[in-house]
């Protein structure tokens, strides 16, 4: 039993997830139009995944490979992958434009915006961010022409809100973090219309967030393709992401536990989810068994710092996550200097799967069947940027 005096374990494991599987629904299996929507945006292109082969010696594995996406689209992060699918979506509803249809390809994302103001439609678009997410949207709603409205906690730093406004967007300074700007966005669409765009749902707000982790499955076709590029066939045995609302771990379990993996000759693969250890609500609802929120404080891994779990999310990671591991910011920023010497340039939320993948071979090794066998990829989610260096 842990005394009082003794620091909570930095690693929750999930007995049901092994033997779990994720069932796509049939409207699931069909082609989806994502991969090809995204290649219509501006500066589409595979991002990197990169071989680390001194790390996978040191922790004796057989391949640990990092998912880049330090430059999706110009922007320093993957959320634009998400943010794009689901403006896309959610605009096009509100105007009666079927994305599904043959014709939807022909027609160029500015029009949208047009065709809105021409029907006299408000589709403005209102989130909330911790920074990235709130910088691709904004960049989304320049691309289709409308109006966005980004609601943010008031630690944020002033270089980070002129990014989002910088794309346009306006910016909304809410007093606390970032559930309190996530409630301050509702109210205002509550009140004033427009479309509310978040990556995190609750119940009765599911539908837009389920089109988000669509988005990012852009990302894991294409780390799938690479991983047997680099290994000469192997797929991966172990992922690593980063969890902050849930919405990305989501779409990783899925990708990874899904049934239609294992009818195409590749094993079902262990998850890892990596939070903040001040903002481990993921966790700490596995270990309670039922979604709990925590309050979260300032931290370097911005994009992390989510006190409450996505309802849509919850239960794909109460079933299929294999391990959830709690991260400090001193740990965030050993990993970001490790990568750096290896010339990757990674942010404190991207670099933290490093961190958590380096403390799961730590503790937890033989039990996650980390070994020289395992081809391990670390979805490192965020480029490099400037914070205070913890101490």
């Amino acid at each position: 039993m842990t005394s009082p005096l003794e620091p909570p374990s930095q690693i929750h494991l999930n007995p049901s997830a092994p033997q779990w599987r994720y069932r796509p629904a049939p409207s699931q299996i069909v082609p989806s139009p994502v991969l090809a929507f995204h290649r219509r945006l501006p500066h589409y292109a595979q991002t990197p995944l990169h071989s680390i082969p001194s790390i996978a010696a040191d922790l004796g594995l057989g391949h640990v490979l990092l998912k880049d996406e330090s430059a999706r689209f110009g922007l320093p992060a993957f959320k634009i992958l998400g943010a794009s699918w689901a403006v896309y979506r959610a605009v096009a509803e509100k105007i009666g434009f079927d994305v599904f249809s043959p014709t939807a390809a022909g027609v160029e994302l500015g029009e949208i915006g047009v065709l809105a103001r021409e029907r006299g439609l408000d589709v403005r678009i209102v989130t909330c961010t911790e920074g990235n997410w709130g910088r691709a949207v904004a960049r989304m709603g320049r691309y289709l022409g409308v109006d966005v409205t980004v609601c943010v906690p008031s630690h944020m730093v002033e270089e980070t809100r002129e990014k989002i406004s910088g794309e346009g967007a306006d910016v909304v300074v809410v007093e606390g973090d970032y559930d309190d700007a996530a409630l301050a966005s509702r109210r205002r669409v509550e009140g004033g219309g427009g479309l509310l765009v978040m990556d995190i749902s609750w119940r009765g707000y599911e539908v837009v967030p389920t089109w988000v982790v669509e988005g990012y499955q852009t990302m894991l076709d294409e780390s799938d393709e690479q991983v047997l590029a680099v290994t000469g066939g192997r797929p991966a045995t172990h992922a690593v992401v980063p969890c902050g609302c849930g919405s990305v771990a989501q779409a990783v379990t899925q990708n990874f536990k899904s049934d239609l993996r294992e009818q195409n000759g590749a094993p079902a693969a262990a998850v890892i989810a990596v939070e903040l250890d001040t903002a481990a609500c993921l966790k700490l609802s596995l270990e309670k068994g039922e979604v709990s929120s925590v309050t979260t404080g300032d931290s370097i891994m911005c994009g992390m710092n989510c006190g409450t779990l996505s309802t849509t999310a919850w239960p794909v990671l109460e079933l299929g996550v294999d391990a959830c591991v709690a991260i400090s910011d001193l740990q965030s920023h050993g990993a970001v200097e490790e990568l750096d010497k290896l010339n990757i340039k990674a942010g404190p939320c991207g670099a933290a799967t490093l961190a958590a993948l380096k403390r799961a071979c730590v503790t937890e090794k033989s039990k996650l069947g980390l070994n020289e066998k395992s081809v391990v990829v670390l979805y490192c989610t965020e480029g490099r940027r400037e914070y205070i260096t913890p101490s």
